[in-house]
């Protein structure tokens, strides 16, 4: 099974997970980046107010996503560019919990998809002071990217997961889960009654 996956970075306009304002995705092929895609989100109704500390760290405001689509209008692109891929994030339970949060915000279901954490391999792999995405990014040889920005993250992530694939000579995502001890979990998965 080869080395395949997507990565994908949300930022948020305030506090709620369902206040994503752009995602950023990199579709890795064989250990390859094969293709990107980055577009502004008109956060969800209820969860579109634009707090100045989330304005200072990625520079997105309001005036911005005026024209973008709806979360529930784009979902259709964002699980299109993804396929049947497995999800990478860094602090991925973040990025997992904005899927969740604007799909129940806009009243669609949540799509289910396997991911992993880069920050979980990264620790696994590196011996480093921090393991915040640039540190690690740098650790992976990925360096001077626009940190905040929804496709320079996904592409630091992506990078970091390349190279620990590498490091541990694993072939794919969950070969490299087995190997770091880190876990493949999943997003939306149905609910299971004993």
């Amino acid at each position: 099974m080869p080395l395949d996956f997507t990565a994908i970075d949300f930022e948020t306009a305030n506090n709620s997970a369902a206040s994503a304002c752009s995602v950023g995705m990199v579709k890795v092929r064989d250990g390859r980046v094969v293709d990107r895609a980055y577009w502004l989100i008109k956060p969800p109704l209820g969860h579109d107010d634009f707090l100045e500390w989330n304005v200072r760290i990625h520079g997105i405001m309001a005036v911005d996503v005026v024209d973008a689509l709806l979360w529930s209008e784009q979902l259709p692109d964002l699980t299109a560019f993804a396929e049947n891929d497995h999800l990478v994030a860094h602090n991925a339970g973040f990025d997992m919990g904005v899927i969740a949060a604007a799909c129940a915000a806009s009243y669609v279901p949540t799509p289910t998809y396997d991911y992993l954490c880069s920050l979980q391999v990264a620790r696994k792999t590196y011996h480093l002071d921090s393991y915040k995405l640039p540190v690690a990014a740098m650790a992976a040889g990925f360096e001077d990217f626009e940190h905040h920005n929804a496709a320079a993250d996904a592409a630091a992530c992506a990078a970091i997961i390349v190279h620990a694939a590498r490091r541990h000579d694993a072939g794919s995502i969950v070969e490299l889960a087995e190997l770091t001890g880190a876990r493949v979990k999943t997003l939306g998965a149905p609910v299971q009654f004993a």
